[in-house]
């Protein structure tokens, strides 16, 4: 984007946000004494509640910059697993498929981007919790959300509350517990792409001291393109279940404990990968018959490849074989409160939890390597196994002492055993000249018949002690300084157990390659608040983090790197307006990151298989992340409310030498737009004896980059979002209520690329996946 667009969309977001107290002002006259009341006057806005430190609080009195998405935010966007969030509706936060896969997430905030984490041994950027558990993978982030109360994104290191691998921010997931009295909501919804989803929530009366609830939900859609082969499955198809139990024990009125056990079944197909242009290069273009390929020269394509870097394919023009990619996950938890006194309460999180992935990705036919001419085999299937289980405990006191300390100490523990597998065989196979191809003997794509790309096993063990304090003197009520450190003992190991189906071989010596690291660290926050009225709060923070070391399972020698660490600054405002009719909230940053974990990959084709290598290098010096961020609320009648936010981030990383080529180059932060916005209104009005509700949401962002050692960028993106729903219908006496909602994502079906690979631009071109289509569907709700 040119510097004069920047700008203009800086000046029109500022503009935005600004509105709204102006707006509010001008309808103010001034006058002396208090106005009388206003009987039609719009109601201010509600208090949100978060749980960003470890305790309740009200967002507007909680130092730390954080968006908060309710139940019924995610429900007018539709959203029901993680990825959907990738529209921007939080423009800080970055939600992108792992390579164009379903079966993953790469989830970054304010240029913390893990670039490939779904190895064993590599750790995320972003702690992802759901109801204070830790989510230690990538994989399974996908899943269908199970009745989520509220979804917390709290930006900048989180190194003190959360620990290990929040060194860009924490996403919590907040879900609804039983309640003890009876209470039904079911969902059922039809939508384009053969999709459909239901959902059933029921509350059970309490038992005694017992109160117990079941969530059940299933989601499916049919494929975004095509695939030609006859059986086999089509690209960007999902097919989500899921299920969980709850029960709550409430023996008396200063002890609860809460049993949860969940179940969920992820099958997905990868978006597919299209070839995005062509010789970028201007190289010489041999006939696609040539025996060989002379240096400086490409091989023409087979006249049933197609070239299309302007729009969505529907329809693949190779067919492949292509299986579904299945996540289970599995999980159970318990969290136990004790409140001895009304100054004290006692927390208990115990979890256990396990995932199990067979990913099946065939999404590029022809369009990326191996490139070969006649008879020669292509179509990459890139096939692994992933298996993770986690155990966690944590203890809390959660306190206060007098009117002045409020504090938060505790104790962690967790360990992790993760290992994984891959290999790479091709499927298809060209005739003489191109103009037809036969799908290749199975057997090497069944487990137990595959050569193995790679093979390892890691294991991770985290202790840590914390506490903070926050601290209000008697004679300065308005004042707060809160300090906190948490201490951290990391212990992981690793394994790499084979390299091109045999064992590593390094300097000419064969066997399993380890690494092991051992890292104890403080991370220290300090931060002085300020009320300066009763509705306007400014703060200063310090804060630090790290993502822990690892070693890659793609490097053929196990090359190991260490922890990355980043120390923030950050000034912030949080402010209720106009008689709360407005909110305005933001938060400038400044945040140096070293030994900066960047990712150098290298595709090789080994007969009728293909390699990607990956090393892990620390960057050298310091990486400067710089932004600001905007967020305000508008309630301009009891009708309308308008939300608006921004983004702004500036990132810059030392040049690194490639491991490949021994050359410094320039490298960047993945998926990290420089702005990103989102606008949101909303309507809410009495209609014939039931509601109207009408939700509308525009999110912008920036190209940004797709992989770390690529300066070239995927596009920028505009998605529109909408809702309509007739709520609140009637039925018969002691029947449910009725909600009637239209819906579509992708509203305007923006398309533009989000993925750009160009890594073969010397004997192919670009490939890329593309976003989502518009999708629209009618869902009837019934709740009692």
């Amino acid at each position: 984007m040119h510097r004069q667009t920047k700008l203009r969309l800086q000046l029109m977001l500022g503009t935005a946000l600004l509105a709204a107290p102006v707006s509010a002002f001008a309808q103010t006259a001034p006058i002396q004494t208090a106005p009388a009341p206003v009987a039609n006057a719009p109601v201010g806005l509600d208090d949100i509640v978060v749980t960003a430190t470890k305790r309740e609080t009200n967002l507007q009195d909680t130092p730390i910059s954080i968006s908060v998405m309710n139940s019924e935010a995610l429900q007018n966007r539709h959203v029901q697993s993680l990825m959907d969030l990738a529209d921007g509706a939080v423009p800080s936060l970055r939600v992108a498929t792992f390579e164009a896969r379903q079966s993953a997430l790469t989830i970054g905030i304010r240029g913390i981007v893990p670039n490939d984490a779904n190895q064993p041994a590599r750790e995320q950027g972003v702690g992802v919790y759901v109801d204070g558990v830790y989510l230690a993978r990538q994989h399974g982030l996908a899943s269908a959300l199970l009745d989520i109360e509220r979804v917390e994104v709290l930006k900048g290191p989180q190194g003190t509350l959360f620990g290990r691998n929040t060194e860009g921010g924490a996403l919590s997931l907040v879900t609804k517990k039983p309640t003890g009295v009876f209470g039904m909501r079911a969902v059922a919804g039809v939508g384009n792409l053969e999709s459909y989803n239901s959902e059933l929530h029921v509350d059970f009366p309490a038992i005694g001291d017992f109160a117990f609830k079941v969530d059940g939900v299933l989601q499916v859609q049919g494929p975004v393109t095509e695939n030609i082969l006859p059986g086999e499955t089509g690209f960007g198809q999902y097919d989500r279940r899921g299920l969980r139990f709850q029960t709550r024990w409430t023996p008396s009125e200063n002890f609860t404990a809460d049993l949860a056990a969940d179940v969920g079944k992820d099958k997905n197909t990868p978006f597919y990968s299209q070839l995005l242009n062509f010789n970028p290069n201007g190289l010489t273009v041999v006939p696609f018959t040539s025996a060989s390929v002379p240096s400086g020269s490409i091989r023409a394509l087979s006249p049933l490849v197609q070239v299309e870097g302007s729009k969505r394919m529907t329809q693949a023009d190779i067919g492949v074989p292509q299986q579904w990619s299945v996540d289970d996950t599995r999980g159970v938890d318990l969290h136990m409160s004790y409140r001895p006194t009304d100054a004290l309460e006692i927390r208990s999180i115990t979890a256990y939890r396990d995932l199990d992935v067979e990913q099946y990705d065939n999404i590029a036919g022809a369009h990326r390597p191996p490139v070969v001419g006649p008879n020669g085999k292509f179509s990459r299937y890139s096939l692994a196994g992933f298996w993770q289980h986690q155990f966690s405990q944590e203890l809390q006191a959660v306190g206060s002492l007098g009117d002045s300390i409020d504090y938060v100490g505790g104790v962690f523990y967790f360990k992790e055993t993760v290992s994984d597998d891959a290999s790479t065989p091709s499927t298809n196979q060209w005739n003489a000249d191109g103009t037809g191809y036969t799908i290749l003997d199975p057997t090497p794509t069944i487990r137990g018949f595959r050569s193995m790309d790679r093979k390892s096993t890691a294991h991770s063990e985290s202790k840590a002690i914390y506490g903070q304090a926050t601290w209000t003197p008697a004679s300065m009520d308005a004042l707060h300084l809160t300090v906190g450190g948490r201490y951290t003992w990391d212990d992981k190991d690793g394994t790499l157990e084979l390299v091109n189906n045999a064992l590593p071989v390094v300097n000419g010596v064969s066997g399993e390659l380890q690494f092991n690291s051992k890292v104890d660290r403080f991370d220290p926050l300090v931060t002085l608040a300020y009320d300066v009225s009763d509705n306007i709060n400014v703060y200063g923070k310090y804060s630090t983090g790290y993502r822990a070391g690892g070693a890659s399972s793609r490097s053929l020698t196990y090359r190991s790197f260490d922890p990355e660490e980043v120390k923030a600054y950050e000034l912030g405002l949080k402010s209720d307006l106009f008689d709360r009719r407005v909110r305005l909230n933001a938060a400038i940053y400044a945040m140096d990151r070293t030994d900066s974990q960047i990712d150098f990959s290298l595709v090789t084709v080994q007969g009728a298989s293909t390699r990607n290598t990956l090393e892990t290098i620390n960057a050298p010096g310091t990486t400067k992340i710089r932004g600001l961020e905007l967020e305000g609320q508008f309630r301009a009648t009891d009708n309308l409310t308008l939300s608006a936010s921004y983004a702004y981030t500036d990132a810059k990383v030392p040049d690194t030498v490639n491991p490949f080529n021994g050359q410094t180059q320039k490298v960047f932060i993945a998926f990290t737009p420089e702005n990103a916005a989102s606008f949101a209104a909303d309507w809410n009005s009495p209609f014939m004896g039931a509601t109207l509700k009408a939700h509308v949401d525009a999110n912008y962002a920036d190209a940004s980059h797709s992989f770390e050692q690529f300066e070239i960028k995927n596009d920028s993106s505009f998605v529109v979002n909408a809702r309509v729903a007739i709520a609140d219908i009637t039925t018969r006496d002691g029947g449910p209520l009725l909600e009637v909602a239209l819906w579509s994502r992708n509203l305007l079906d923006e398309t533009y690329v989000y993925r750009r690979d160009p890594s073969n631009r010397g004997t192919l071109g670009d490939y890329g996946n593309f976003n989502n289509p518009r999708t629209f569907g009618i869902e009837l709700r019934a709740s009692y």
